[in-house]
């Protein structure tokens, strides 16, 4: 069989891995080993925390509602609950809005479920 030179396949992998180590610090950008760990590395944390800023961002919107709701003397788990049991189906996350950007049309929904 003849001999199989694989140089440019090699000079490939090594370019595309130190263009996703570009901007890593110290030796995690050149050296090929240390490039390699912080880039698998990398890719980890950001399918990780994908997942996680979806749960953040859930926190934030009902923490916003509940700080929004405390002004009109009321409480996020009975606003929850009565918003339920009117048939109103507005998720956390529009009500947030509603509430930091036209908070009119926010005081008019909490009327409308009192």
């Amino acid at each position: 069989m003849p001999r199989v030179k694989r140089s440019i396949m090699h000079l490939k992998k090594r370019r595309a891995l130190k263009k996703a180590a570009k901007g890593y610090r110290h030796g995690r950008k050149n050296q090929i080993r240390s490039a390699r760990v912080a880039v698998l590395k990398a890719g980890n944390y950001a399918y990780r925390d994908r997942k996680a800023k979806k749960r953040t961002f859930r926190g934030l919107w009902s923490i916003k509602l509940n700080a929004a709701l405390h002004e009109e003397g009321l409480s996020y788990s009975k606003f929850i609950h009565l918003l339920k049991a009117k048939n109103i189906s507005l998720d956390r996350k529009v009500l947030s809005q509603l509430a930091e950007f036209h908070p009119d049309l926010f005081k008019k929904i909490i009327a409308k479920v009192k």
